[in-house]
């Protein structure tokens, strides 16, 4: 048994072969789609390498060439700034249920950020965007995991454990039915509410793509831009965001709320169908045969739960009710359509007990938790969990 560099054809096929060998007998597992994957080790389709990102991967074999497990590792100097150390990540990481394939995995991805000035590691995390392959799973190993959502057995926490790794943030996954009237609380609220004829709600079924992107930007921006954080998002961001949903978007359930007498978008609640419902025919590749066999689904409707993937209200507009007008107006159209069965909401880390709140005011309940776990270098140095937000 080895360890070797993902370098060519032949060891990203191996590298892609791992999860299929893992999850042999797990009916639960979907494979997250090998094009996605590649997208994140792309120097040309992943900005962050034009920006100083770097990052390696490995693959174990045993004396036959057989994947037993593999690990990716990460240095993003975007994702480091303003901690309390520079701190790489890990990720794609999968094994046999062997103590000693995971030891050589994490032995080698810690020692080379070690070389790279790392004093500290965050896994499992992705080079990118937190909505995809982020996190460890440590409860609910029987449900459907949602599209780009981490899956993984029980004894992979164990082996974090093992390592010297700490939660640095818990990260909750909520759900609810579709067809559930919504929580009392709303009501109470949208009857307290003096000025609710003054807005009005719609979907992206009456907009085009560029009143979308317009309507988007304008709430995000109000929203978050410049705050917690955030920066403020660019029109052609907004355009591309927009442009990359619309292979698998449902304009019935992305929703908005409009201020009629400014006419301004203050509120929206964007949702997309469950993907993993349909990619669980395509086997984790996205080639042209199953390009074709995604778009018979979608056409046939086959995905009958839906995903909550932001939800966010204009600042100057908070305290007025608008949430409880979106939720109550979002819930209505939901019931009367009678297509999705139930909703996910993508993962609120624990930092951010406003969110929570939210999500429980919609009704829901908490169905998986996942993991961000940390692990200082230096043992004597102080562990700090997330700042959480005010």
């Amino acid at each position: 048994m080895h360890i070797a560099e993902v370098h060519d054809a032949l060891s990203q096929r191996q590298f892609h072969r791992v999860p299929s060998i893992v999850y042999a007998s797990d009916a639960n597992w979907i494979p997250h789609l090998k094009q996605d994957v590649d997208k994140v080790f792309d120097q040309e389709k992943n900005r962050l390498f034009k920006k100083g990102a770097t990052a390696k991967r490995w693959v174990v074999l045993d004396m036959e060439g057989v994947p037993l497990g593999r690990i990716a590792a990460f240095v993003n100097p975007k994702y480091s700034s303003g901690m309390d150390q520079p701190t790489g990540g890990i990720g794609f990481f999968d094994a046999t249920q062997d103590d000693r394939v995971a030891e050589m995995l994490f032995d080698t991805a810690e020692n080379w950020l070690k070389d790279e000035g790392m004093e500290a590691v965050d896994g499992p995390i992705n080079l990118g965007e937190k909505d995809k392959f982020w996190g460890l799973l440590v409860d609910n190993f029987t449900d459907l995991s949602s599209y780009g959502m981490n899956y993984n057995p029980a004894y992979y926490k164990e082996w974090f454990d093992a390592r010297g790794y700490k939660v640095y943030y818990e990260q909750y996954v909520f759900g609810r039915s579709a067809q559930e009237p919504v929580q009392e609380v709303v009501v109470r609220k949208l009857a307290q509410m003096p000025d609710r004829e003054d807005y009005e709600l719609y979907t992206a079924r009456e907009m085009t793509m560029e009143q979308l992107a317009e309507d988007f930007c304008t709430v995000y921006n109000n929203a978050w831009g410049g705050h917690h954080g955030f920066k403020k998002m660019p029109l052609r961001q907004a355009q591309n965001t927009v442009k990359s949903l619309k292979p698998v978007m449902d304009p019935d359930i992305i929703f908005f709320i409009r201020h009629k007498p400014s006419g301004r978008p203050v509120g929206f609640f964007v949702n997309i169908p469950e993907l993993n419902l349909i990619f669980k025919h395509v086997h984790g590749n996205l080639n042209a045969w199953n390009k074709l066999v995604f778009l018979w689904h979608k056409l046939k409707k086959t995905s009958n739960e839906l995903v909550g993937l932001v939800f966010g209200i204009d600042r100057e507009f908070h305290g007025k009710g608008i949430d409880s007008l979106l939720i109550s107006g979002a819930s209505d159209r939901l019931r009367e359509k009678k297509r999705y069965v139930n909703t996910t909401l993508t993962w609120i880390g624990d930092f951010n007990p406003k969110m929570i709140r939210i999500a429980e005011t919609l009704g829901t309940t908490r169905k998986r938790t996942l993991f961000t776990m940390r692990k200082l270098f230096d043992p004597a140095a102080e562990f700090k969990r997330v700042p959480f937000a005010k």
